[in-house]
């Protein structure tokens, strides 16, 4: 009979069962679920709906690779041109590759929606464990839920774009893509609420919609699109924004093909809702990295041989390049509007998906204690099983952030970057924990998915690398000579919220924030 050691106290296996009495089945999930609760120490809330091809399926339709790189692929054409875009995508990838090993090696072996700041106090120096922990539990709030504004946004603006295609009369105004935005983000909360049950089944079939709307894109594409030349193509970089240099200019792009590869972690913030988690996770995280990761570079080198003059691309009263492009190829609205129509559907899923994890994250971040009114965010409604509090505070959250659009387009763009510098860091200081770790020969724990220590250490090392670099020329701006406009204020809001948190840890946290570590459990 296995025990457990809780503070000194030994508890049994039979504890555990009884712990779990009153769950139904589909709430327990497997035994390893059960245990791997148990030694989180925290209730099984959630409803353990997901298997495999579901998680799968959310993890790619989150991600969405080939459908968001042609959403942000004019932010790499100004800065980059055609061949900055295909060579950092590829860098990108090589890069979230080791990253996303990295943590679905933690997620193997820490199963639990609290994701990183979960493992920054697991796995950090002790001294450092509750501050370090409660600071990247606030950039994963940051990151994500300004993660559902943008995605929110950006299906937004490409249904403005394809609305300005189809009626060459229409007068586009700002006001119009908030509008948009409000829908989608409505959307997105209710199915995340009354049609949660379904979103497991929901994930698998519009898994099959992102894969055959690859290959339908892709075979449009090249049978009608003008044809490039590979010479030029691939080694024809653009300096739009006037940098000093053309490579970089194009690590400047390095924005456009960082969201479509961002987000892996999304699948971890949803492992309380896995059946077998420890198991499936990594499995789903790294199965995405590899499959939307390839898709992705496909359709970046198929978009950059078929997309034509490169300033009309850019300069289209659209205002999205892969609308212009796929009206050049097909020569007629309706095609256009077709293909169209599937990115933008595949963009309000991927809306949807984001929304999931931004409110599980942050109501895992509340169970915890790591945010103000603590209980009402972290309240699951009996029945429903879903944090709908949460929820509404990212539907809210979009909204509110959608309205900045109204005055600037550019300074709701930074919310761009915002969101993925804050998620960044929260990859940079959980991997970082990980890898001190390995270098000081402590022991890990035990994970159905584990590397070997050398392969452990070159990847994280890697990704610290990798991931130090992507944060710092995610804050860049566009040009070297920004107005005030132009400027990329991501930095300001990031330091703002950064203060705002160790201001809240002093005042407020210190005193109910302990941790996740101090909730565990030890099995022996």
């Amino acid at each position: 009979m296995a025990e457990v050691k809780d503070n000194g106290a030994v508890m049994s296996q039979i504890d555990l069962e009884g712990s779990n009495a009153n769950l139904s089945a589909e709430k327990k999930g497997t035994v390893d679920d059960q245990r791997d609760m148990f030694r989180l120490g925290k209730a099984q809330e959630l409803r353990r709906n997901f298997r495999f091809v579901s998680i799968f399926g959310f993890s790619m339709i989150l991600m969405a690779s080939w459908e968001t790189m042609l959403g942000t692929s004019i932010i790499g054409l100004i800065n980059g041109g055609t061949a900055g875009l295909i060579w950092m995508y590829l860098v990108a990838w090589i890069g979230f590759l080791a990253v996303n090993t990295s943590m679905a090696e933690m997620g193997s072996m820490a199963p639990t929606a609290g994701g990183q700041y979960h493992w920054v106090s697991e796995f950090a120096p002790r001294k450092y464990q509750k501050f370090l922990s409660f600071i990247v539990g606030w950039f994963c709030v940051l990151g994500w839920q300004t993660g559902a504004a943008n995605t929110a946004f950006l299906a937004g603006t490409q249904i403005q774009g394809l609305a300005i295609l189809n009626y060459p009369d229409y007068t586009p105004e700002r006001w119009h893509g908030t509008l948009l935005t409000f829908a989608v983000a409505s959307f997105s909360v209710f199915f995340n609420t009354f049609l949660v049950k379904k979103l497991p089944l929901v994930e698998g079939i519009v898994l099959i919609v992102h894969i055959f709307g690859f290959f339908g894109v892709l075979i449009t594409l090249w049978v009608l699109g003008p044809k490039g030349n590979a010479s030029e193509v691939f080694t024809t970089f653009n300096n739009y924004g006037g940098w000093s240099s053309d490579g970089l200019s194009a690590v400047v792009g390095v924005l456009a093909v960082m969201i479509p590869l961002l987000g892996a972690d999304g699948a971890v913030h949803m492992s309380e809702e896995l059946r077998d988690a420890s198991k499936i996770l990594p499995r789903s995280m790294i199965w995405t990295t590899i499959l939307n990761g390839m898709s992705g570079w496909v359709m970046v080198i198929t978009f950059c041989f078929t997309l034509g003059n490169l300033d009309d691309v850019i300069d289209t009263p659209t205002g999205q390049p892969y609308i212009f492009v796929f009206y050049q190829a097909t020569e007629s609205y309706a095609g256009a509007s077709v293909l169209s129509a599937l990115v933008i559907f595949m963009a309000m899923f991927c809306n949807l998906s984001i929304t999931a994890t931004a409110s599980r994250q942050l109501w895992s971040f509340a169970r915890d204690q790591g945010v103000p009114g603590a209980s009402w965010f972290a309240y699951v409604r009996p029945g429903w099983d879903v944090p709908m509090n949460s929820i509404v505070v990212s539907f809210v959250v979009s909204c509110l952030l959608a309205l900045i659009n109204i005055g600037s387009t550019i300074a709701l763009n930074n919310i761009t970057s915002l969101s993925l510098v804050a998620i960044l860091s929260s990859y940079i200081a959980s991997i970082g924990c990980l890898f001190w770790k390995r270098i000081t020969g402590q022991p890990l724990l035990p994970a159905k998915f584990r590397l070997s220590n050398g392969v452990g250490l070159f990847l994280n090392g890697f990704s610290l690398l990798f991931l130090t670099f992507a944060f710092i020329f995610a804050f860049f701006p566009g040009n070297p000579d920004p107005t005030v406009e132009q400027m990329n204020w991501a930095c300001l809001i990031y330091g703002a919220v950064l203060i705002f948190a160790g201001v809240d840890y002093f005042v407020r946290a210190r005193h109910v924030y302990d941790g996740p570590v101090e909730y565990i459990r030890k099995l022996i």
